[in-house]
């Protein structure tokens, strides 16, 4: 097929999403996300049979949109699509330097940009098989993740910061456990894990948002590990779980 025909078919597609999120807002979100280079690889994976529909956004980061899609079986599924022109490239190229996975692709923002879904897709394929609760990684191409899709046919499931737990003394100690499963066997830092960071589904946490995570090697390891941990307690400190004290939880985590 053309591109002119494939460009105009997926047009078609964004401006039924367009009309289907009616605010403003929505609107907004739409056209900074779907531009003519974005649309293509959309259309990558759709002929690939991994997304069929994208449905709408279903949440908003610093880097990229979120959105429901389904397959063509019309299971859910997420796709992430990370900003090409608006993502903030300063606070993406300090997580990439130092990480020895991706010597020699600072350059364009494009380049950075890919190389940005690339590492989120392999930081969760990591953290999965360490047996961290992560979404699921399914694909990566140019711009575009999909992953699992944490919700049911109603929303979404909602962020820790967002719901009142029944036993926040489990959530906590499950985070935890997780922290050190991501050090010890994925051998990775999240580097920006708190309550806006994790969905709770079913009572359980998910820990969302992996682009950033460092591997343990890396100069800024134990600096971001220590972020981690202090905001998880401060956290659940408030909730009033007794956490422990944050330099015993590292040497723990680190230590085995």
């Amino acid at each position: 097929m053309p591109r002119e025909d494939i460009e105009s078919i997926l047009e078609r597609k964004v401006e039924a999403l367009r009309k289907k999120d009616k605010s403003t807002e929505d609107r907004k979100v739409i056209d900074e996300v779907f531009d003519k280079e974005t649309l293509l690889a959309v259309y990558k994976l759709m002929k690939e049979g991994i997304v069929d529909t994208v449905e709408f956004s279903i949440s908003t980061g610093k880097e990229g949109n979120v959105f429901l899609a389904t397959t063509p079986k019309g299971n859910f599924i997420a796709l992430k699509i990370f900003r090409i022109s608006t993502a903030t490239f300063k606070r993406i190229s300090r997580y990439i330097e130092g990480d020895p996975r991706f010597r020699g692709i600072l350059g364009s923002h494009r380049k950075i940009i890919f190389a940005w879904t690339n590492k989120e897709f392999r930081n969760l394929h990591r953290l999965h098989s360490a047996g961290v609760r992560v979404p699921v990684p399914i694909r990566f191409h140019r711009n575009l993740l999909v992953m699992e899709y944490i919700g049911d046919e109603n929303s979404p499931s909602p962020l820790l910061r967002e719901v009142v737990l029944e036993d926040p003394e489990k959530v906590y100690n499950t985070l935890v456990d997780y922290v050190k499963r991501a050090y010890q066997k994925a051998e990775l830092v999240h580097g920006d894990l708190s309550e806006y960071n994790v969905l709770i589904r079913d009572g359980e946490p998910v820990i969302i948002d992996c682009g950033q995570a460092l591997l343990t090697e890396h100069p800024n390891a134990i600096d971001f590990l220590k972020r981690d941990v202090e905001n998880l307690n401060r956290y659940f400190r408030r909730l009033g779980v007794n956490v422990m004290e944050s330099e015993s939880m590292i040497k723990m985590i680190v230590g085995g």
